[in-house]
Parts: C-alpha cells; sequence; structure tokens
C-alpha cells in the first residue's frame, strides 16, 4: 500500500471493509477505512512486497529533499512515520519535522516509533511532531516549510492536482517538494514481472494479512495513475520549478522533484540535494 491518503471533505469517515474506487464519491473514507484496517500489518507488508528496498528509497528522498540543520520540513501522507524520522535526521535537533495524515491507527503507530526514537537518543535527530491534516487543506500557513516530502501518498489523493497545489504553497520560495512513488515499468521483462507480482501476487498476501480488498486496491491505484512525465507536468502546473525525476529500481519507482518558484538562484544552490547534511 505504502503510504497515506488525505480526503478531499475533511471528515475523515470511513467506508470499512470497501475496496477504494476511484469513482466513487466516498473514495477517500473507503482509502481512509483501508488505511486504519491494516495499520497493523503495514510496515510488515511494506518490507515483504519491496524485499525491504522501501527503507532505502525513502532514504533517497530524504536526502533529495536537500535539507539542512535547522531546517523546517513537513511529510504529508506520512502513514506510519519511517519517511518522517529520516526528515528529523537530518535537520537535527535545532530543526523541525511534522508528518500528516488522516488515518488515525497509521499516525498512533508514528508516535510509538518516534517516542523510542526519542528514548534510544539516536543520532541527535529532531523529534518529530505526528498530527491529523488534510492533504488537499494543509492546516498550514503558506511559506513555512523548507522542505516538503510525499511518500507513496500522491496516487491516493482524492484530487491530485489540488493536493500538488497545497504542497506548493506551504514551500518556501525556494524550499523543495519531493514526491516518492510507485510506477509502472514499461519494457519487458520487468514490466512482466511487475504485473504478476502486483497483479497476483500482492493481492494474495493482502489475503494472508487479513485484508485482500485493500491490496487488491494497491495495483489498481499504479495503474490508474499518471505516468513520470505526466506528474512532472502537474507539479509545474502547481508552480513549481527545475523539476526532475529519476527512475529506480528498473522502472518501479520515481522519484520526483522541483522547486517553489519566487527565489533567488543561490539560495537554490545552496540546497544543493548532492551536498548532504551531516547525519
Amino acid at each position: 500500500m505504502l503510504g497515506a491518503v488525505m480526503t478531499d471533505s475533511g471528515s475523515g469517515q470511513s467506508a470499512a471493509g470497501a475496496r477504494p474506487r476511484r469513482d466513487s464519491r466516498e473514495f477517500a473514507a473507503q482509502v481512509n477505512g483501508m488505511f486504519d484496517r491494516i495499520a497493523s500489518v503495514y510496515d510488515l507488508m511494506n518490507r515483504t512486497m519491496t524485499a525491504g528496498l522501501d527503507s532505502q528509497w525513502r532514504r533517497r528522498a530524504a536526502d533529495l529533499a536537500a535539507l539542512q540543520p535547522g531546517d523546517n520540513a513537513l511529510d504529508v501522507c506520512c502513514g506510519t512515520g519511517d519517511l518522517a524520522l529520516e526528515l528529523a535526521e537530518r535537520v537535527g535537533p535545532q530543526g523541525s519535522v511534522i508528518g500528516c495524515d488522516f488515518a488515525e491507527r497509521m499516525l498512533d503507530l508514528a508516535r510509538e516509533k518516534a517516542a523510542a526514537r526519542a528514548a534510544a537518543d539516536l543520532n541527535g535527530a529532531a523529534q518529530p511532531r505526528f498530527e491529523w491534516a488534510d492533504a488537499l487543506e494543509l492546516p498550514y500557513s503558506e511559506g513555512r516549510f523548507d522542505a516538503v516530502t510525499v511518500g507513496f501518498g500522491v496516487r491516493n489523493l482524492a484530487d491530485l492536482d489540488r493536493g500538488l497545489s497545497q504542497l506548493s504553497r506551504v514551500l518556501k520560495p525556494g524550499g523543495r517538494l519531493v514526491i516518492l512513488e510507485i510506477t509502472r515499468p514499461r519494457r519487458p521483462p520487468l514490466s512482466n514481472f511487475f504485473s504478476l507480482w502486483f497483479d497476483r501476487v500482492v493481492p494474495l498476501l493482502g489475503r494472508f494479512a487479513g485484508d485482500s480488498d485493500a491490496y487488491s486496491y494497491l495495483p489498481e491505484s499504479v495503474r490508474t495513475f499518471p505516468p513520470p512525465e505526466e506528474l512532472a507536468a502537474r507539479m509545474s502546473a502547481a508552480e513549481l520549478e527545475r523539476i526532475r525525476y529519476t527512475i529506480l529500481a528498473g522502472g518501479i519507482i520515481s522519484l520526483h522533484s522541483g522547486v517553489r518558484g519566487g527565489t533567488d538562484t543561490d539560495r537554490v544552490k545552496s540546497r544543493d540535494p548532492r551536498r548532504r547534511s551531516p547525519r
């Protein structure tokens, strides 16, 4: 499932037991209910479906955010908090990280992870704050964050363009948006393997995990999501500049970035993602 989704109504009401259907008026509520149902197996299923590579992809996304010590970052559709915790390592104790989602059970797990990490006092990281929010109506002021990330969540938004506009709005001028997402490989043999794995094996794994509907939704959501070049164009329409994307893992993962306009060149250069912050 990889990531979480926000509603277009802010209601947070769920449609328990339903497979989300994008053509349904209750799509957002169905996704909300789905993520609450699978919260307890979410991390295990992610590790299983990706052979553990999802952690590596999140680290790469956090690096691409080009954060510096003392920065402020937002992770939208934060799920159980793994990407937000990566961001917290990069901003250090003087910085701040907020992870937001609308699935309360996911947020509970994220808070538990953050508390465990704080107790161990690892890496001198910031202590992330996890809170409920709607990605289509973010409750944060314009220009607040140095970086905004979304890991495996934008394909689930009920209104992608509205969501991208919100993500851009809360960035500071020169701030960077990073989107990590699943995409469909286009060439065999990987395209054949992808279809076999996501269309047949993943729903079967979901059945063993106790929610076949949730893990049947995953391949459907990937099939209907725009290809990387279209996502880049829609980011541009949301007033983002310097848009770049990289295809990873042989074509199954895309990593997009863009910078909010209204900035001078020196600020953008100072946030070159190739210059990694101390960790």
